[in-house]
């Protein structure tokens, strides 16, 4: 029974450190997103094709 619950506690311990990198990931992508989308659209006046 003890070899269950180490396994146990090991892949919540993951589980929850791979949550937590994920949620950065994501936020930290989101702003980046977010920065280039407004570049985009302050320059846009300077394009000539």
């Amino acid at each position: 029974m003890e070899k269950a619950y180490k396994t146990m506690k090991g892949a919540g311990a993951g589980s929850i450190v791979l949550g937590v990198i994920m949620i950065v990931t994501g936020v930290a992508t989101g702003i980046l997103a977010i920065i280039n989308g407004a570049r985009l659209l302050k320059n846009k006046n300077g394009l000539i094709f």
